[in-house]
């Protein structure tokens, strides 16, 4: 088995839970959020984070609006609808009962093999 295969797998099934806990926080640009994932220790590129952007705005789990910028063209700042509050809200619990399954069932092998 590939390591790095089923470590990109796991980081992908929970991309979209963290970038919308960014931007649950407030309005976000993208390349704020790649940022902060990369300060988190989760590197998203661009070229994925826009797709995915895309993808929850056209399932009303976004919404964006242009903000002049200074150095260049308007940027596209992202927050998140009622939809996508409640959206986030079911992910959160859903990540709270799998982190607490996962914790659950990685302690038990330890002490098991402590017991041994």
């Amino acid at each position: 088995m590939n390591i790095e295969n089923t470590q990109s797998q796991m980081r992908k099934g929970i991309l979209e839970f963290c970038i919308l806990s960014i931007i649950r926080r407030g309005e976000a640009y993208p390349s704020d959020i790649v940022e902060e994932m990369k300060r988190a220790n989760l590197r998203i590129l661009e070229g994925t984070l826009y797709p995915l952007l895309t993808r929850l705005k056209n399932a009303d789990m976004l919404t964006y609006r242009w903000v002049e910028s200074n150095s260049g063209p308007p940027r596209k700042y992202f927050s998140l609808t009622e939809k996508g509050l409640a959206f986030y809200r079911e992910l959160e619990m859903t990540w709270k009962e799998l982190a607490d399954a996962v914790d659950t069932l990685a302690n038990k092998s330890e002490r098991m093999s402590e017991n041994s």
